[in-house]
This record gives structure tokens, sequence and C-alpha cells, in this order.
């Protein structure tokens, strides 16, 4: 689903303000490097100044989205933008060449020509060697705009002739309205927006059954943890171990424990729109008006230095145990 304008000004403001000022003042680089992580609008955005260089009806810089340069741009469609992408793993010499043998032509509707390289970390060394000389000697009314994830991975070179445009991880707020937006049920948007800035990885975790099981039994665990704490090591064995095995596993697990405990500490400050498990806000609200903010503060302490801990290889099974001895106000971890 393509971004509006209006979600791309909220998710990455200084990238739209730069974009905006260069449409409005017709200064506009001959090649840009969007740099940031996935699921940040770098290629909605691309588009978006695409369609602001051919849009017929521009209003203060900014596209109107309606006309037929911006519809057919929008759709893939326009004979003066160009989208290179990966065939297969890698971008090829031969998609470059192409691209370079078409900008030979005048242009189909207009003077000006726009190509968009996503990905463009992964084009190969011939191919990033022929953009090179693209870029050393870019056409008149020629737009380059790449875009990549890893930007360390590209030539200095073609870096050093772009002018960088860094996109930042969206905000957890945003992202669990882009996730629900994509049809991940609220609940689940709410703690994914926490754990991931990826919207692919945030949608396959939503319907992952070892996510949706893990969620569950770290939250049986810290009811159990709550109401009967002498079971908690039981539990540990019977259910805890035998779902979380692998080491990342068990620090994701310290993730959700986190998100449990700063649920409370968010009730408290009536920052209801910040829960991880809203569908747990009821029992968080009796929990939080028995737990003092100090108290919270220490659970929270003690979930970091068992993830600090976890990190220096500390035995995962002695590691849970002190922590739920600690939860409970047992004794320190050491």
């Amino acid at each position: 689903m393509t971004a509006t304008w209006t979600e791309l000004q909220q998710w990455q403001p200084l990238a739209a303000k730069m974009l905006v000022n260069g449409l409005t003042k017709q200064r506009i680089a001959h090649a840009y490097l969007f740099e940031g992580a996935r699921g940040t609008g770098k290629k909605d955005m691309a588009i978006f100044l695409a369609q602001g260089l051919f849009c017929r009806v521009p209003s203060e810089g900014l596209p109107c989205g309606e006309c037929d340069q911006c519809q057919r741009i929008a759709h893939g469609n326009h004979p003066d933008v160009h989208l290179v992408e990966p065939d297969g793993l890698s971008i090829k010499k031969d998609q470059v060449r192409a691209l370079q043998e078409e900008f030979s032509k005048t242009g189909m509707e207009s003077r000006r020509k726009t190509y968009i390289v996503n990905f463009a970390d992964k084009m190969t060394v011939q191919a990033a060697n022929s953009l090179l000389k693209f870029l050393e000697e870019p056409h008149q009314s020629t737009t380059a705009i790449l875009i990549t994830e890893q930007s360390h991975n590209m030539l200095p070179t073609i870096l050093s002739r772009c002018q960088l445009i860094s996109f930042h991880s969206l905000p957890p707020l945003i992202f669990k309205e882009r996730l629900v937006a994509e049809g991940v049920h609220p609940t689940m948007a709410a703690l994914l927006s926490k754990i991931t800035n990826q919207l692919e990885e945030g949608i396959t975790l939503s319907t992952d059954e070892w996510f949706v099981q893990a969620r569950k039994i770290v939250l049986k665990l810290y009811e159990v943890l709550k109401e009967h704490p002498f079971e908690a090591m039981t539990r540990l064995q019977v259910d805890f171990f035998s779902h979380f095995k692998e080491k990342s596993q068990i620090e994701l697990a310290l993730d959700l424990f986190l998100f449990i405990y700063r649920d409370l500490l968010y009730i408290q400050m009536d920052k209801f729109d910040h829960l991880s498990f809203p569908d747990q806000r009821h029992i968080f609200e009796s929990d939080a008006l028995q737990t003092s903010t100090k108290q919270l503060s220490e659970q929270l302490t003690t979930i970091l230095e068992s993830k600090r801990h976890l990190n220096r290889n500390m035995n995962a099974q002695l590691l849970m145990e002190q922590l739920m001895l600690k939860l409970q106000g047992g004794s320190m971890l050491v």
C-alpha cells in the first residue's frame, strides 16, 4: 500500500521538508541517496519526488497526485520514470546498461527523465561501476534516486555524488498505525511496534504461531508470579524452557517481561496509547494501583540487568530462576 503525502510528512518530517523545499525553489540535485531501515517510507518518498518533478499542476512544490502524470508514476507506467530493482539477488550490469540506453533517448513526454534504483547496495561491482559513470556525466534534466538500507555496502565514489537524505525509524505509535492499516490486529500491532520497525517482519510475526504462543506464555508466567509465586519455578520448567530454547528467544522473552512492567508504569502515568498489551489493560490497572513507582523502577532495572547477564553468556536457566526470585522480592542477581 502506497503511503499518502500526509503520512510521509508524519513519518519523515525532515526528509519531506528538504524535498518540498527543493521542488518549490526548483533546486533539485541530479542524484539523491535515500538511506534508512526498511519500512520507513523511502520508496514512497522517491515516488513522491518523481511526481513532483512531472506533475502538471503542482501546488507549492507538492504534486497534485491526480493528474495523468502523477497517476502514471504511481502505477509504474510513466515512460520517463524508470524503476530498477534486483533481478534475483542483485542488480546486474545489463540492467544499468539498459537504463543508460533508455536515457540516451529524448524524453517521451518531456525533457526530464528520472530513475529510481531500489536496493542500490545490491548492485554487482560491474553494475555499480557502470552507474558511477552515469552519475559522473549526468544528462541534463535527469534525476537519480538511489534507495538503500546499507549505504556502507556501496562504492564511496557513488555516495560522494549523491545528496544524502536519511530516513529514521518510525516512532512506535506511528508504526502501530501502519501495521493496523496492513491488517494486523490492533492488540498485536501494539506489541510488534515495540519489537520491530520493519513492516514485513511485523506482518510476518503477527501470524507466527511461535510468537503468538510466546506472548501467551510470558503473560501467564507474569500472572503466576503475581498470584502463586511458588509455582513460578515449575512454570519455567514446564512451559518456558520448552518454548524458549535459543538465546535470541530468551532475549525476546525478557523484552516481553520488560514491556509488561513498562505498561504498569505507563498506566500510572496515564499513557494508555503506549501500552504493549492493551488487551490486558483492565488487569494491569489493578496491578498498577498495588505497585509503587519505585518498585516498578526496580523491577525494570532487574530485567534490564538480566538482559546484560544473558549477553555475557550466563546460564539461561539460572538467570531466569534468579529473575523470578527478584521480581517476587528475592535476592539480587549476581
